[in-house]
């Protein structure tokens, strides 16, 4: 069956102060206080017309819910990361589709936002199986850590900074959102107006090909930005906005000589990352995603924080790079 093409659209990546202020309690009060000012960005974008969609990260989610598992283990069977990344899907596409939709409603955009659980497919063959190096959950002593070595097998790395140790996951890189052609479906030239769909929350959940050709979850943790890039690439949507704590890409961020990025070539961007100018834990990842967004078809990237999306997205603010 032929994929519909899709016209002009925009992916928002949801990150960092855009779900949970930094060094907040993490309760879901102050998690709908943050994301009431995040929606309000996202109802102006979205009252421009087109085609939106929308992902986000859940990293301090399933924080959360891997805490949770630890402190209940003797009375409730924990669940394992896959599990989690799909729970953590559906309660912050909740919480968006709670806050967004009045905030449409007050700008009058007609639109049904929709949460859709999403899978990536990744292979059993990725070197990070071999190599896990993403930190998940909490910080942990000595002696938690050897507990956790034996009795469950976990990958821990000490962090010097912290002085405590962290589990460590594969983050082996996404090959194919299984749920893509029913949203490209979903966003036709009839229907692209009228829905607003949530996908691909935390990376999506990572999951590999059974012999038998069904598909089964595993530990690990893919990169929610470059899970975006794909989903931008496989709808064929022309921008792709990654939303930070930042507003833009810097060289020599937080350094003498520091220089904020504003209109960038991707030949630019490239000679930047070559050259080590974003950290690895942090910028890397977006600008690797958008490099690989333009250079399979994308038109536009940008980064920026929340209150200045929608002004980046008219060329007067955050980091924007085209394709050459």
């Amino acid at each position: 069956m032929d994929r519909p093409k899709m016209t002009a659209g925009l992916l928002v990546a949801l990150g960092g102060n855009a779900l949970q202020r930094a060094g907040g309690t993490g309760s879901w009060e102050e998690a709908r206080a943050q994301m009431r000012a995040t929606v309000a960005v996202l109802a102006e974008v979205a009252s421009e017309g087109g085609p939106l969609v929308l992902t986000h990260g859940n990293g301090p989610q399933i924080g959360t819910l891997l805490r949770q598992n630890e402190l209940a283990a003797r009375e409730v069977p924990s669940r394992p990361m896959d599990v989690l990344g799909a729970e953590t899907q559906g309660q912050v596409g909740y919480l968006i589709q709670t806050e967004l939709t009045p905030a449409l409603r007050q700008r009058k955009v007609s639109r049904s936002v929709l949460t859709i659980v999403s899978r990536m497919e990744v292979a059993r063959s990725d070197p990070a199986f071999r190599r896990p190096e993403k930190p998940v959950g909490r910080y942990y002593t000595d002696d938690e850590a050897r507990r956790f070595r034996k009795q469950l097998g976990w990958s821990m790395e000490y962090d010097g900074a912290r002085g405590g140790w962290r589990r460590v996951v594969p983050s082996p890189r996404p090959v194919r959102w299984l749920e893509g052609d029913a949203v490209r479906h979903l966003l036709d030239a009839r229907l692209a107006s009228s829905w607003v769909p949530v996908v691909a929350g935390g990376g999506g959940i990572p999951v590999v090909r059974r012999p038998d050709g069904g598909y089964e979850g595993v530990e690990a943790v893919i990169d929610k930005d470059l899970a975006a890039s794909l989903v931008a690439r496989e709808l064929d949507l022309d921008t792709l906005a990654i939303v930070t704590d930042v507003p833009g890409a810097a060289v020599a961020f937080r350094r003498p000589g520091e220089r904020w990025l504003r209109d960038v070539s991707l030949t630019e961007l490239e000679r930047l990352a070559a050259a080590g100018e974003f950290s690895a834990g942090s910028m890397a990842p977006k600008v690797e995603a958008g490099i690989g967004f333009l250079r399979r078809g994308g038109r536009r990237f940008v980064i920026a924080d929340i209150p200045s999306l929608a002004r980046a997205l008219r060329g007067e603010a955050g980091t924007r790079v085209t394709a050459d």
